[in-house]
């Protein structure tokens, strides 16, 4: 985990594990799409062609 904050030492990384679990699920929430769509993406003739175009 240091490695992926940038922490230099394993004791400044343990502050991060003693935060409040229910503010840590909140924050996950607050991120997380309340309602994402649904179903398979259709792309337009338009958005093909340019793909087409560039490969």
């Amino acid at each position: 985990m240091s490695l992926w904050l940038g922490d230099t030492s394993l004791t400044t990384t343990e502050i991060y594990t003693r935060g409040d679990p229910t503010e840590k699920l909140g924050a996950m929430e607050s991120i997380v799409p309340p309602h994402p769509r649904r179903g398979a993406f259709q792309p337009s003739d338009r958005l093909i062609a340019l793909l087409k175009r560039s490969s």
